[in-house]
């Protein structure tokens, strides 16, 4: 399928302006969902700065984005945003919709180089690649794996270690594979659904801010479609075999761009040690950690947020 795709719109987080949504086809044939935005002619001087990629963490569609969309525009970027397969409205592979799940990371890099192919002709140089948690991993894992279109990377939280919390990390991952691979990779972990329409600030929250976390909900309530609920023991594994590749490859110290890893100090889903570490690894890898911030550092408070956009402006200034 390829064309016209829909985007929600709420008073609360209309969509932004110059931009639409098309479907276009992964790397197997699965319905993607992409959506692209050019800047105001006055935010720039005769031409686009160049290209921003998004790419969202689990569970977050595009309409989650709207807000660094137009932080972009403003910055005289042309945004490209995506919906990653098994979320928004992208293809799903199980009956249930909510069940956040996948089959290792190798069809999410072929949809991402179906995405960059659907769009090159559309996306003026330099590219930029922005990614947040899961996106971040999957970004970092199409850098080392040989993409080199792109001029620079900003990645808040990215998920290059996952934070098990009191269950040894190796046990878990070990559970994940085996569960993965006896019959039950579709199955919710431990049986937690996590139903995304009874999610309440702040218990569930990854923000400080509740007036950007109800604007979310808000988008979800509008069309439910593109909720997501918890993970399987698929997700599980395919979670760990990524970070484990990342941790192992060459391929990440073949990265020759800059890229800056912004961390949430009090991240409860991924480990900042993991960060630093991969940080450390990339040539041109640049690490920074804001205090006090949660894990979704771009829906976070405006103090925080300022910070991830200083962050991001002092990479484009060693760039364009």
């Amino acid at each position: 399928m390829v064309g016209a795709a829909p985007l929600v719109s709420i008073p609360e987080a209309p969509v932004p302006d110059h931009g639409k949504a098309e479907w276009f086809n992964g790397a197997d044939g699965a319905t993607l969902r992409a959506a692209l935005f050019s800047p105001e002619a006055s935010s720039f001087k005769g031409q686009p700065r160049g290209s921003v990629v998004v790419s969202p963490g689990r569970s977050e569609p595009i309409e989650k984005y709207y807000e660094v969309v137009q932080d972009l525009l403003d910055r005289g970027f042309v945004v490209l945003v995506h919906d990653w397969r098994g979320q928004g409205l992208s293809h799903r592979a199980l009956p249930d919709r909510l069940k956040g799940h996948a089959a290792g990371f190798k069809p999410f890099l072929g949809d991402y180089q179906a995405l960059l192919a659907a769009f090159e002709a559309r996306l003026p140089r330099p590219w930029i690649a922005l990614g947040h948690s899961m996106g971040g991993c999957l970004t970092t894992l199409v850098l080392a794996h040989g993409e080199r279109r792109f001029s620079a990377a900003v990645l808040s939280s990215p998920m290059l270690g996952l934070n098990t919390g009191a269950r040894p990390p190796r046990a878990s991952r070990a559970l994940a594979w085996i569960m993965a691979r006896c019959g039950l990779a579709a199955d919710y972990v431990l049986g937690d659904r996590g139903d995304p329409f009874t999610q309440a600030f702040p218990a569930d929250a990854l923000t400080h801010d509740a007036a950007r976390y109800a604007r979310h909900q808000a988008q979800v309530r509008a069309n439910p479609d593109i909720a997501l609920g918890g993970i399987t023991w698929g997700w599980t594994d395919f979670a760990f075999s990524a970070c484990a590749w990342l941790r192992r490859s060459k391929g990440v110290e073949a990265i020759a761009i800059p890229v800056t890893i912004v961390a949430a100090g009090d991240d409860s889903r991924v480990l900042t040690t993991d960060e630093k570490a991969v940080a450390a690894r990339i040539p041109k890898g640049r690490y920074v950690e804001i205090a006090g911030a949660f894990h979704e550092i771009l829906v976070e408070t405006d103090d925080i947020r300022a910070q991830f956009w200083a962050a991001f402006d002092e990479t484009m200034g060693g760039v364009l």
